[in-house]
This record gives structure tokens, sequence and C-alpha cells, in this order.
């Protein structure tokens, strides 16, 4: 059985912490979907097109990439994307417990098992916020958001 995770986020940018979780997950997966979000709650700042764009540029040269958007229920885009594993990055407590009762959910709701990777130690601070943060106060965000390929 070919093992294919969702790797579901906003990416509003896609990080280097998210380019890791990708790179990392790809040695226990075979392919890999990095699913955008679609929430008409949240106030993007960059086009769905764009960040499918940019993710596709980073990844070009990974192997079992995809990139795809979604606008409803993580485990219902799981489903129709053929992936039987949802795969997330935790940085904190908080985004472990966080994690932990959707992962539950979304296992009850349809038997998809999520797998967390801790972010790497390095890594553990950048976040789409703070990237955005910097990015509206002028500041170089370069070390934060991956070089496309």
């Amino acid at each position: 059985m070919k093992r294919v995770a969702l790797y579901p986020g906003t990416f509003d940018p896609f990080t280097v912490g998210h380019l890791s979780i990708v790179e990392r997950g790809l040695q226990l997966f075979d392919e890999i979907i990095v699913a955008i979000g679609v929430n008409e709650s949240k106030k993007n700042h960059t086009s769905i097109q764009q960040r499918i764009e940019h993710i596709e540029r980073v990844t070009s040269k990974m192997q079992g990439v995809r990139v795809i958007s979604y606008g409803n229920l993580t485990v219902e885009a799981a489903k129709e994307y053929g992936a039987n594993f949802i795969l997330r990055g935790v940085r904190t407590v908080a985004d472990y417990e966080y994690e932990r009762n959707l992962a539950y959910a979304n296992r009850n709701l349809t038997g998809i098992e999520t797998v967390l990777l801790y972010t790497l130690p390095e890594l553990s601070y950048i976040s789409s916020t703070l990237v955005r943060d910097l990015q509206r106060h002028g500041y170089d965000v370069s070390q934060y958001v991956p070089d496309e390929q």
C-alpha cells in the first residue's frame, strides 16, 4: 500500500519550517500532498494561486510532493486525494494539545491516522504569523522563507 500523507495548512507564507516537515516527511511517506486550506474567515496576505505556485517552485526537485487547495474538512480532502495519513508539524505544547484533539476526532470520523513531526529546535520559533509581522514592518524575511529552486 502506498503511504500518502496530506500536509494541511494555510501556508501564508510557506516557511523553512514547513519545508523541513515536507523534507522529513518524505522519509516516512511515498507521497506528501501539501494541502492549502481555504478558510474564508482568515484574512490571507497572498492568494491561494500564489501560494500554490510558490510551494510548487520550492518543492520542484522533490519527488513525491504535490500541492493542492481545498475548502472542505481536512479528512474529507484526505479521502478525496487518496491520503491515508495526515501529517502535522508541532512546535509547542499548545500545538501538541490542539493537534492531539484533532487527531482523535479525525481518526474517529474516518480512521485516518495523524502523524506528528516535532519541528527542529532551530526552527521552532518560526511561524507564518512571525514572518508576516516582520514583512509588515519592513524586515528582511529571506532566512525564514525557502528559496525557490
